[in-house]
């Protein structure tokens, strides 16, 4: 009977018997695999600033900008640039009152300005027209424009984006279309020196990546500036987009509400006291926002046109790292403090339990 009992009872409990408990599931751990890397201990330049390493570097980079900054500000001093600001002054006196009333009117805006050469002037000579309060970076504006349209001859139906100027009131689309050649700048300056008329060249004055790749030189214009309200310049039908340069250039938005864009460039010389007859039409409409306009005439130099902000900055940078190594010396050599012991440091250290 014992062994009955026992047997059945062994049957009926067969972890009774002394079998092995089952495996208790692994814990979930996000803990990386130890390496070098996950751990950041791979061998690395860690340099202790000491004193003296701080002040050598201050004065490294002092002499390295100081000179650059010098030759810098000369470069920009050498670049002759001719402002003349001619908005206020081309209108009438007796249209000043209403500035924009007279710009719409259908009046003679030709105005004759006088330019004297302050220094000799080697070409070539740029032409440029600057603008202020001039917002071309609005996002509606910047907007406005179809680049398929602009590129491929079979997209010139495509006028989507392009509103308020993206098809004529008989549903013709408009090409390019946009506000943003829909504004086209329409000003026009014609130069002379002794009554000899500059021609002004106006090839090249636009990017060739643009030119190449962004317009068409199988899209032509069509029902540009054909509505009531221009917006300025028109366009030759007869001449593809990739060759109007001065669409191109206009059409490369500016980041800041005052910028100026390439007009042309002049291939003579310009002498000291040369005068320069310029006669322009007043056409493009800047007193609606309170915008100036300016005539610019510049050389270039190494280093670009005139900018003396580069210089500056490369001179105020090397004075100041000048400064800093003059009185760090002056503290270090005054009132030294003894540096630490570097072995504490904890990447000095081995590490422990690996």
């Amino acid at each position: 009977m014992m062994n009955s009992n026992t047997a059945s009872s062994s049957t009926a409990n067969p972890d009774a018997a002394g079998s092995p408990d089952p495996p208790a599931p692994r814990r979930s751990s996000k803990r990386p695999k130890y390496s070098k890397f996950t751990q950041q201990e791979l061998p690395a330049c860690k340099p202790i600033l000491t004193p003296k390493w701080v002040i050598l570097t201050f004065l490294v980079v002092g002499i390295a900008f100081v000179p650059i900054g010098i030759t810098s500000l000369l470069a920009s001093r050498d670049v002759v640039e001719i402002v003349d600001r001619y908005e206020t002054d081309c209108i009438p006196v007796a249209n000043r009152t209403d500035k924009v009333a007279f710009i719409q009117s259908n009046a003679s805006k030709t105005c004759t300005r006088q330019i004297t050469v302050t220094k000799h002037m080697k070409r070539p000579i740029y032409v440029y027209y600057q603008l202020d309060n001039f917002y071309q970076n609005h996002r509606r504006y910047v907007k406005s424009r179809n680049d398929e349209q602009l590129k491929k001859r079979s997209k010139t139906s495509e006028t989507s984006q392009c509103e308020p100027e993206d098809t004529t009131p008989d549903g013709k689309p408009i090409v390019p279309c946009g506000l943003i050649a829909w504004s086209l700048f329409n000003d026009t300056y014609t130069f002379s020196r002794n009554k000899r008329q500059l021609t002004v060249n106006k090839k090249g004055i636009a990017w060739k990546s643009d030119r190449d790749h962004k317009f068409g030189k199988e899209v032509f214009p069509s029902n540009f500036q054909n509505g009531t309200l221009r917006g300025g310049a028109r366009l030759d039908e007869s001449i593809p987009l990739s060759k109007q340069e001065d669409l191109i250039v206009w059409m490369r938005t500016a980041a800041l509400p005052t910028f100026r864009k390439l007009y042309g460039k002049i291939e003579v010389d310009l002498e000291e006291n040369d005068i320069i007859d310029v006669i322009l039409e007043n056409n493009y409409n800047t007193y609606s926002f309170s915008g100036k306009k300016k005539l610019v005439l510049s050389t270039t130099s190494w280093l670009g046109g005139k900018n003396d902000f580069l210089g500056i900055a490369y001179l105020t940078v090397g004075g100041l790292c000048f400064f800093l190594a003059l009185s760090f010396t002056i503290v270090y050599l005054v009132k030294p403090r003894r540096l630490g012991d570097p072995s504490y440091l904890s990447w000095n250290r081995n590490p422990g339990g690996h």
